[in-house]
């Protein structure tokens, strides 16, 4: 099992090698929110997103049929939350790289995010670029494991 971390803010150096863009698939029930992650992690060209659901019935299905290398879930949702999605996830796409986004602090949830499967926590508010670097370093770290 790889050695896991919380993360909070900055300080993350990864490479992904060159070649396609890491695919992301984004789980949030807040629209607005999908729309601005999705704008910032499509600003950099080392990124697309390949898929967005709102809720967690719907972003099992639609990850499990486009296969990302990452996903970015909120803990906090209708239907199935993404606490209890991370197992799931983790059985239809294992070699995706689970980064929670959430609104709850890593103190309060980090732990336990990664006791079920998820590879890094990230609070909600942190600048995009330490997203899109998390999200690297969570990929390549994912990639060594396969």
């Amino acid at each position: 099992m790889p050695q896991l971390e919380l993360r909070r803010n900055g300080g993350w150096t990864a490479e992904v090698p060159p070649g396609e863009p890491i695919a992301v698939y984004l789980v949030d029930d807040v629209p607005g929110l999908r729309e601005m992650v999705r704008i910032g992690m499509e600003e950099d060209p080392g990124f697309t997103v390949v898929g967005e659901a709102g809720d967690g019935r719907t972003a099992l299905q639609g990850i499990t049929e486009a296969r990302p290398d990452a996903v970015l879930l909120d803990l906090s949702m209708p239907d199935i939350d993404g606490f209890a999605a991370i197992p799931e996830i983790r059985l239809r796409c294992p070699d995706a790289a689970i980064i929670v986004l959430s609104g709850f602090s890593v103190d309060r949830m980090g732990a336990r995010v990664l006791e079920r499967g998820a590879d890094s926590y990230i609070e909600k508010g942190t600048p995009i670029q330490d997203l899109r670097e998390a999200t690297r370093d969570a990929v390549a770290a994912r990639r060594r494991l396969g």
